[in-house]
């Protein structure tokens, strides 16, 4: 997939009114994703991506385990950063990771909700089962 193709389906999926729009959320959601993976998954990753997805992606520097952030304080951070709502956010980052569990592969992305906080398999798209107490 190029980062046009990218653009164009997460246009389609967000429902957004621009490419530059989607652009921009694009950007914005993999670059916090990036603030967030590490190791090899954080390298397979990127080289699943579109070059220009994974520029954005590996620009931001991991934080350390002690700063990791559930899936909806991901959302809230990014909303923090990005000077948008909780609600619009969650569907930006749906959006976004919804085609990166698709360029991802389900053993990939099976690997990367291991090493994530708990609930970042909504984001993308996934259920998550939890065991019960």
């Amino acid at each position: 997939m190029t980062f046009d193709q990218m653009l164009e389906r997460v246009r389609y999926e967000g429902a957004y009114p621009t490419r530059e729009r989607a652009e921009e959320v694009v950007r914005a959601v993999l670059a916090a994703l990036g603030r967030q993976l590490t190791g090899e998954e954080r390298v397979e990753l990127a080289a699943r991506l579109p070059v220009e997805a994974a520029l954005a992606f590996t620009a931001e520097i991991p934080c350390n385990d002690g700063e990791r952030l559930t899936g909806w304080g991901f959302v809230k951070d990014l909303a923090a950063r990005t000077g948008g709502t909780a609600a619009t956010t969650r569907w930006d980052t749906g959006a976004v990771l919804n085609t990166v569990a698709q360029l991802a592969g389900p053993e990939l992305l099976t690997r990367v909700l291991a090493q994530l906080p708990s609930g970042y398999a909504l984001l993308f798209g996934r259920a998550e089962l939890t065991r019960a107490a």
